[in-house]
């Protein structure tokens, strides 16, 4: 049976020991935290993940380890996008096989498909899964638009139930849910608490990595509590750290800020960079502003003054 999907899901970043390779225990105890603050859902092999610079090998290991530490305690969809159609069905396949609760498939990013090629990819992966598949629409990144009335066409496909829509028009959750109804369930990407006001019951957040409790908190207020007022004050407060891994350095500013927590992630992967001299003091600032602490940097702490 599928399972419905709701609320904050951070699009997790991969940690790295100091040598580079993938941190198994780090990401463990990365869940473990983020359920313990109260995420609604993890999705690894995303963006944010770096899976383009991801081995296969890492990519297996990344998904069990997820999968495996989550423990149904919250779903967890893997990221499984890629250029060729043949390889989006191998990886959601063993997605599947992992046991994940769902797939995000970003369209393939460099051949800029047409609308008729995006909806025979999609099909193509619907028929070889029984997963549930979240669409990722980011032109930004893919070099394709999934405009609503193309959503509605996805939306056809017995399986494409979710999409994170990751554009700046916020209009585009209301159209999504106008054309679509309850056949496309629509999470933010970017915008966040304005597409819950949207109707949006989800989000797709980078910021949870390293605020997951604030960030779930602001979905709950508007969709389960109706504290649209609430919810702003908070989203507002909260709106440097947002801005902060909003833009080109996604990657290494959410680094940045969990080494600056006291949680060891590592670097990004090349071509990816560590943040700058300035931009790293305004990580650290952001930090201290925000009280932002990893829970194994305060006994660390402790232990020191003991």
């Amino acid at each position: 049976m599928m399972k419905t999907f709701r609320g904050t899901y951070t699009v997790m970043i991969t940690p790295f020991t100091p040598a580079g390779e993938v941190d198994a225990e780090a990401l463990r105890d990365f869940v473990d935290w983020q359920i313990e603050q109260g995420i609604h859902g993890l999705i690894p092999l995303g963006s944010t993940g770096e899976f383009l610079s991801l081995d296969d090998d890492e990519k297996i290991l990344v998904a069990e380890t997820v999968i495996a530490q989550a423990a149904g305690r919250v779903p967890v969809l893997i990221g499984t996008g890629a250029e060729d159609t043949r390889e989006v069905v191998r990886l959601s396949r063993r997605a599947e096989k992992l046991g994940a609760d769902g797939v995000m498939i970003i369209p393939p990013f460099y051949s800029t498909p047409t609308d008729d090629e995006l909806v025979h990819h999609y099909k193509t992966v619907a028929d070889a899964i029984s997963l549930p598949i979240m669409v990722y629409n980011n032109p930004a990144t893919a070099n394709v638009d999934l405009k609503p009335a193309l959503v509605a066409r996805l939306a056809e496909i017995d399986n494409c139930l979710y999409i994170k829509e990751s554009t700046l028009e916020v209009t585009r959750v209301r159209d999504i849910i106008r054309l679509c109804g309850d056949r496309m369930t629509v999470f933010g990407g970017i915008l966040g608490f304005e597409s819950f006001v949207e109707g949006a019951q989800g989000w797709v957040a980078v910021a949870s990595n390293v605020a997951p409790q604030a960030m779930a908190r602001i979905f709950s207020l508007v969709a389960d509590e109706g504290e649209i007022n609430a919810a702003r004050k908070l989203y507002l407060d909260y709106l440097p750290v947002i801005e902060f891994v909003g833009g080109q350095a996604y990657v290494a500013g959410t680094k940045a800020l969990l080494g600056h927590m006291g949680f060891s992630v590592g670097v990004p992967r090349p071509p990816r960079l560590p943040l700058p001299a300035p931009q790293d003091a305004a990580a650290r600032a952001l930090v201290a502003k925000f009280g932002l602490v990893w829970p194994g940097a305060m006994v660390s702490s402790r232990q020191v003054a003991g």
